[in-house]
């Protein structure tokens, strides 16, 4: 059976529903599912065995059968600064998912993040050897990296794992994310409502406002590049999962315009104090061992990932079916 945590919320859901297609294992999904607002996330996904997170430990205690464990689940709010909550979500419950990968030798890929690589003073390569250099801005950067460090501290090991940078992942199955919703998300119902769209200004004197860049990558992509690793079971590290190409949030504002089919109207408000310090001007990541490792496939551009998204989801609030 495969294991997959966080499967209630955006990307654990749709791995879930493309797993349930393409795979003869049974699936054990993995989260708090009190939240009833990821309900609708599930919808597609029968004979379906849940465990609720806190219950996971003790369950895995009596488990000989786990062929996998793809751990997306984790506290994933930049703007919450309580260190606690990191430490016990995103740190202690990998770790203790780690210890069981490797005492049954069960693959493991768990979410890392490019939050990681903080203001990318040291650049966007996932060299191991510069995992210890890295500065994130915010607590949940500090808690990914925290465990990364962890992960290449260990003797012991999976004989198979995979720590996945996550860049800016969009797609179908956003919808109760709120403000942490993605910018393709939040642009397609401001212009529905407002026929209009608001960026953040720069206040960063290098980039001009609304050209801020980053590595843009569709959730479709990153279940492609999750099941080669499930298939191919290449060398075990850390691997970014971007698209290696960073484009403006113009660039990806425009696009969800095209997409509707409406006139482009921008303008820029005021970055909010809570984040502004905190904010990345630029990500872009560096596919280079992903390709290494026998990755193949095309990435989605920008703008046919946003027009598959606004037009086959958003605009009819279609759930993810596990499509590729």
């Amino acid at each position: 059976m495969i294991i997959v945590t966080g499967a209630a919320g955006f990307i654990g859901s749709c791995v879930a529903k493309v797993l349930q297609q393409t795979s003869q294992e049974g699936l054990v999904l993995v989260d708090d599912f009190s939240h009833q607002e990821k309900e609708a996330n599930l919808n597609a996904l029968q004979g379906v065995q849940r465990i609720e997170r806190d219950d996971l430990e003790q369950w895995l205690a009596n488990q000989n059968d786990v062929s996998a464990v793809i751990h997306i689940g984790a506290r994933t709010d930049t703007t919450e600064f309580d260190k606690s909550i990191f430490d016990r979500l995103n740190v202690a419950y990998s770790k203790m998912l780690w210890r069981f990968c490797t005492q049954h030798d069960v693959p493991l890929i768990y979410a890392s993040s490019a939050a990681t690589y903080g203001g990318g003073e040291h650049g966007y390569s996932d060299n191991h050897a510069v995992v210890p250099s890295l500065k994130p801005l915010n607590p949940y950067g500090d808690s990914k990296n925290e465990f990364d460090l962890w992960v290449l501290q260990q003797d012991e090991a999976p004989t198979h794992w995979y720590g996945l940078k996550f860049f800016n992942v969009f797609g179908p199955n956003e919808y109760h994310k709120g403000r942490m919703a993605s910018v393709v998300f939040h642009a397609f119902n401001q212009i529905s409502s407002k026929n209009a769209m608001r960026l953040f200004r720069s206040h960063n004197p290098d980039f001009k406002d609304g050209e801020q860049l980053r590595d843009f990558v569709y959730v479709k992509d990153v279940i492609k590049v999750i099941r080669f690793l499930l298939d191919r079971l290449p060398e075990s590290g850390l691997y970014n999962l971007g698209t290696g190409k960073a484009r403006t949030f113009v660039d990806l504002t425009k696009a969800v315009f095209t997409a509707m089919d409406k006139e482009e109207q921008i303008s820029f408000i005021v970055t909010p104090l809570d984040i502004r310090d905190k904010y990345q001007y630029f990500t872009e990541a560096d596919m280079s061992k992903l390709e290494r490792a026998g990755y193949n496939l095309e990435f989605y551009s920008l703008e046919t990932a946003v027009e598959d998204y606004v037009q086959n989801y958003l605009v009819s609030g279609r759930f993810y079916d596990g499509t590729l």
